[in-house]
């Protein structure tokens, strides 16, 4: 069996969902339109953004795109990244950490998040964001809009916020699996649904059988995603140490 979390695998993915007649879209397309099937491409850029730019390219070459979400840190804010991903006509959006930056200090944090998401407004007319999780982090970076607004800046909506996951399934590779919620921080949503998936095959298989909801939400880090072996190999080995010291300490039950 093929190894998951390459680029081959992520095209076979998509693939999958194309088959079976869904629409893959960035989430500002899908706040803007009405459709019957619905598969949102939600990617959260924590590092590497080259890899990012492939999978931006790989979705531009099937005719679909998504939502890149960058941080205002060195690892993540490649401006020239940023322009050929918006050059791919991808939605670009602001991955806030600004509670964490700025360690709770929320008139800090709001000047923080007013700053960078100025900066991303020079590549894209922003209108969406989401929060970074920060796992190794005491601050929950959604909680600046218990003080704040979101929509005083023109954002017109933050996916876990405005999103019913009880009619959107939400599938991440938080951990670097699907079924990584034990292992998850604050990546977590409420649900209804009832369903687990292991692997980007099993999801392929629930694809091609015509198992999977209607309207979906995935949210990928491309920084896992890669063809490189070396790469690949040094991602699973750190993301696998992550994962337990995460479960150990700082996930709670």
């Amino acid at each position: 069996m093929a190894r998951d979390f390459t680029l081959h695998k992520y095209e076979q993915f998509l693939k999958s969902a194309i088959a079976q007649d869904y629409q893959l879209v960035s989430y500002q397309d899908y706040l803007e339109n009405d459709y019957k099937k619905v598969f949102i491409l939600r990617h959260d850029v924590d590092k590497r953004p080259q890899n990012s730019l492939k999978t931006a390219q790989l979705q531009h070459q099937l005719g679909v795109k998504g939502t890149y979400y960058f941080r205002a840190v060195s690892e993540s804010f490649d401006e020239i990244i940023i322009q050929k991903i918006v050059d791919l006509g991808h939605e670009i959006g602001y991955h806030y950490e600004d509670l964490t930056i700025c360690k709770g200090n929320y008139e800090n944090a709001i000047q923080h998040f007013e700053k960078w998401l100025a900066k991303l407004r020079k590549f894209y007319p922003v209108k969406t964001i989401c929060m970074h999780g920060s796992p190794l982090s005491k601050w929950d970076n959604k909680l600046l809009w218990d003080k704040y607004n979101y929509r005083d800046y023109n954002i017109v909506a933050e996916p876990y916020f405005d999103i019913d996951f009880n009619k959107v399934f939400y599938i991440t590779d938080t951990g670097r699996k699907w079924d990584g919620n034990k292992v998850s921080v604050r990546d977590k949503v409420s649900s209804s649904f009832d369903l687990s998936f292991h692997s980007t095959d099993e999801l392929i298989k629930a694809f091609e059988n015509n198992q999977m909801p209607h309207y979906i939400m995935q949210n990928i880090h491309p920084q896992r995603w890669t063809n490189n072996t070396i790469e690949w190999w040094k991602e699973l080995l750190v993301q696998r140490t992550k994962n337990v010291i995460k479960k150990a300490i700082f996930v709670k039950s």
